[in-house]
């Protein structure tokens, strides 16, 4: 689907399709007003027989207009204009999206942009507005034998903006919204295809091909014998039970200066999750595909930060492991020791991603980065927490937890601080080793920080679990993208600082 930018009034577009709001109840916003105006009240004569209210969603579409250059106008009810905010309009533009998509208007100017949202300007309605509509139009049909199809699908979507000043900075939120869109399209592809298909080898063929279409980036392969020489005996303890051999994927992104310290994204790769010798439930395991949605999450920010030409240094880190119970899988009770020098009992192999990131956290030390932050599908402490709407956030460095923790609000993809005090330290005890892998049955996805948090003394460091915001279960099954949204306003937050 194609973006544009434009100024005008509704009346005077020759499109397939104007999109206006109607507020409940039954209030016009103004270019439906404006409409109505010269069409001789042909909206308000409809709009007071009641066909529609201005109901949230609920849509009517009309035909020849009269005084109107477009083919149809779509009248969408907005709900109660008191109740309208961030997370509203973004729900409004994708569900407009995918009425537009089956009414076979190829191409539309959507007037919905100029709805009131607080606290929120032109560029962020417009970038928004791209988001959400690439993203209500998604759909995984890659393994099926018939691929789905739409007779007329949309096309070009216009979205309007009040001036011809406007213009310029709206055409970068496009841009930017774009880049983000497809960046959470790579990541939900990368998420919903299966285990054996999405292997460790696959995603390190997915990170050369990033570096390949893109010559800002650059990939590295690390191999099972790199690692050995690095002494990255946690990581490799994860790995030893599967036949597939793990991958150590490096991209670096350098769009500022050579001496700009880079900020380093490390995302989980497991994927597939048995859990190992403590083997997981069989109910629902199919869903550890999605394990590896921390470097799903990488690969798509670095995709998007490369789209936009984000005036600054990126690195992205992915240990990419499986964890199946092999003949030569790590046992509980099992002591390794990571690439720190760090000895670590093995109580439980289903926590397993904390042991491939700390090796891969002392690794990001050769970088003297500005700040690290990790992404993982960690704990399932983090969704009886905080459910699938937000997603957990710990870290080390207060500044960088805010800067998160705003880009989330501005993003609509939310965080959420979790305390990460020395008491909880206490847990992670063990007398055999200097730490054990759990620290039992209370405050998990805190004492799985903890335990992270030893590896990231030498720089600041961020923790974002995923557990519960990276995929969706039941009918609507799938992987979200997330939090490549947050990411990205936060990268972005980063270079308007600068």
């Amino acid at each position: 689907m194609e973006f544009s930018i434009k100024s005008g009034h509704p009346e005077k577009q020759r499109t397939a399709c104007v999109v206006v709001g109607i507020f409940e109840p039954r209030r016009m916003c103004a270019s439906a007003e404006q409409i109505d105006k010269v069409s001789g009240g042909f909206l308000s004569s409809i709009i007071r027989r009641g066909d529609l209210e201005g109901k949230f969603g609920h849509t009517l579409l009309l035909h020849s207009v009269p005084n109107t250059l477009c083919e149809r106008v779509l009248l969408v009810g907005c709900g109660r204009e008191r109740d309208f905010n961030d997370a509203v309009y973004r729900k409004l533009i994708a569900k407009t999206t995918v009425v537009l998509n089956e009414i076979g208007a190829m191409e539309v100017t959507n007037y919905l942009t100029e709805l009131s949202v607080k606290g929120r300007n032109t560029h962020w309605k417009i970038r928004q507005a791209v988001e959400a509509a690439w993203g209500a139009l998604y759909h995984f049909d890659y393994l099926k034998s018939e691929k789905k199809t739409d007779r007329r699908p949309l096309r070009k979507l216009i979205l309007s903006v009040p001036s011809r000043r406007d213009l310029a900075h709206s055409e970068q939120a496009v841009k930017e919204g774009l880049a983000i869109a497809q960046g959470v399209d790579l990541a939900k592809d990368l998420g919903n295809f299966p285990g054996n298909i999405c292997t460790p080898e696959y995603l390190a063929k997915q990170a050369v091909t990033l570096a390949e279409t893109d010559e800002s980036i650059h990939t590295e392969i690390l191999e099972q014998e790199q690692m050995e020489t690095l002494k990255m005996g946690s990581l490799l303890s994860v790995s030893k039970g599967s036949a597939l051999p793990p991958k150590l994927i490096v991209m670096n992104y350098s769009g500022g200066k050579e001496s700009d310290a880079p900020v380093v994204l490390v995302g989980k790769g497991v994927t597939f999750d048995s859990g190992g010798i403590s083997i997981k439930p069989s109910a629902a395991m199919d869903e550890m595909k999605y394990d590896m949605c921390g470097a799903a999450s990488v690969l798509g920010v670095l995709s998007a930060v490369a789209k936009v030409g984000l005036p600054l240094n990126v690195i992205g880190v992915v240990p990419a492991v499986e964890n199946m119970p092999g003949g030569y899988a790590t046992r509980p009770g099992d002591i390794v020791t990571s690439m720190s020098g760090t000895t670590i009992e093995v109580l439980n192999t289903d926590a397993e991603g904390r042991l491939i990131l700390c090796d891969a956290l002392t690794y990001c030390e050769r970088f003297n980065p500005s700040v690290v932050i990790d992404i993982a599908t960690l704990t399932g402490a983090c969704v009886v927490s905080l459910g699938h709407h937000t997603s957990g956030l710990l870290g080390n460095h207060n500044p960088l937890i805010n800067d998160l923790l705003n880009a989330g609000r501005t993003s609509g993809d939310r965080a959420w601080e979790l305390p990460m005090g020395e008491e909880y330290q206490e847990q992670l005890k063990s007398p055999f080793a200097d730490i054990a892998n759990i620290g039992g049955r209370y405050a998990g996805t805190i004492t799985a920080a903890c335990f992270l948090s030893r590896f990231t003394k030498k720089y600041h460091w961020a923790h974002l679990d995923i557990a519960g915001t990276a995929w969706k279960n039941g009918d609507k099954k799938g992987a979200t993208g997330r939090p490549v949204p947050l990411l990205m306003q936060y990268l972005i937050d980063l270079c308007a600082e600068k």
